[in-house]
C-alpha cells in the first residue's frame, strides 16, 4: 500500500514526515513524503534554521507524482502542519486529484492548530480553513481535545463531552460518510491523572483506550504525527476501527516508553521499531455505544 504524506519535516527529530514516514515504512507500507519545510529541528527549541518550501513548489513535487501515473496507487493522503493557506489550498487539491485517480483513497486530516499549553500556535485564518474545508474533506480527523475544542466550541473535558464532541465534528467530515472517523490522539480525564487516552467515534461506534502517562521534563514532539501516521495505516490493514486504535495505542505507548526509558528529548522511534510493528503490550479498547 502506498501513502502520501504532505507535512513538515526536520533533520533532526521526529515530527510531521520524520515522526510519521519510518513508522509506517516498518508495518510494510510505501510512503511518499512530500516537505513543506525543511527545518534543522522542530520550533520547540525556540530557535528555527531552514526553509519554508513555496507553496508553488510544494505543489510542483506533487505535480511530479502525477506525471508518473502513480496516483491511481495511492491508498491514503495525510496532511498535518499546515503553514498557510496557500498550502492549504495545494493539500486539498492533491486530495482531490488522487481521488480522482482512485475514489477507494482516504484523506486522514491531523488539524494542527495548537495545545492546552501553548493555546493557537498557527498563523491567523488556519483554524477556519481546518473547520472549513479540511475537516469537511477528511474520512480521518485527528485533533487533540484542545483542538476538538477549537473546532466545535464543545466542552470536551470529560468522556461525554469529548464523545459529543468528536460526533458534531465526525458529522462535518464528509470526504466518504461511510468511513468518516474522529479520532481524539490525547484525552485526559480529570479522575484519572494517571492515564491518557485515545477517544474514537465512528459511524458504527465509540471507543476508548488509555494508556499510563509518563511523566517527562518537556514532553516529546511528534506524537501527535505518529499517531495519524499509525492510526491511518492500521485502517488500512485492519478495517477494523477497535484493532486499529488498539494497535495504534500500543505503538504510540511503546515510543513514549522507550524516550522515557533513555531519558530522550525526541521520540525514540527507531529503537521502538519492533513494538512499532508488534507491539508486546496491548491494550483493551472500552466500548462507548
Amino acid at each position: 500500500m502506498n501513502i502520501l504524506s504532505i507535512q513538515s519535516h526536520v533533520a533532526y527529530g521526529h515530527v510531521g514526515n520524520s515522526a510519521a514516514t519510518f513508522p509506517l515504512q516498518r508495518l510494510g507500507f510505501e510512503v511518499w513524503p512530500v516537505h513543506t519545510v525543511m527545518f534543522a529541528a522542530h520550533a520547540g527549541y525556540g530557535d528555527v534554521y531552514g526553509p519554508v518550501l513555496p507553496s508553488d513548489d510544494v505543489a510542483a513535487v506533487i505535480q511530479g507524482l502525477a506525471a508518473r501515473g502513480v496516483l491511481e496507487r495511492c491508498d491514503a493522503v495525510l496532511s498535518g502542519y499546515i503553514g498557510d493557506a496557500a498550502l492549504g489550498d495545494v493539500v486539498l487539491d492533491a486530495v482531490a486529484r488522487v481521488r480522482a485517480a482512485n475514489p477507494r483513497a482516504l484523506y486522514a486530516c491531523d488539524p494542527v492548530m495548537g495545545d492546552a499549553g501553548p493555546g493557537v500556535y498557527v498563523r491567523d485564518g488556519i483554524p477556519e480553513l481546518m473547520r472549513d474545508r479540511a475537516v469537511p474533506a477528511a474520512d480521518i480527523v485527528t485533533p487533540n481535545a484542545f483542538e476538538l475544542a477549537l473546532l466545535t466550541g464543545a466542552d470536551t473535558g470529560d468522556v461525554a463531552g469529548a464523545l459529543a464532541a468528536a460526533d458534531a465534528l465526525r458529522a462535518r467530515a464528509g470526504g466518504q460518510a461511510q468511513a468518516a472517523q474522529v479520532l481524539v490522539t490525547s484525552f485526559g480525564r480529570a479522575d484519572a491523572p494517571e492515564r491518557i487516552g485515545m477517544l474514537l467515534a465512528t459511524a458504527g461506534g465509540a471507543w476508548l483506550v488509555e494508556t499510563p502517562r509518563l511523566d517527562f521534563p518537556i514532553p516529546p514532539n511528534g506524537a501527535g504525527d505518529a499517531t495519524t501516521a499509525l492510526f491511518t495505516a492500521h485502517t488500512l490493514l485492519a478495517r477494523d476501527p477497535a484493532r486499529a486504535l488498539e494497535h495504534t495505542a500500543a505503538a504510540v505507548f511503546a515510543m513514549f516508553q522507550a524516550t522515557h526509558d533513555a531519558g530522550a528529548r525526541e521520540l525514540e522511534i527507531v529503537a521502538a521499531q519492533g513494538e512499532i510493528a508488534s507491539p508486546r503490550r496491548l491494550f483493551t479498547a472500552e466500548r462507548l455505544r
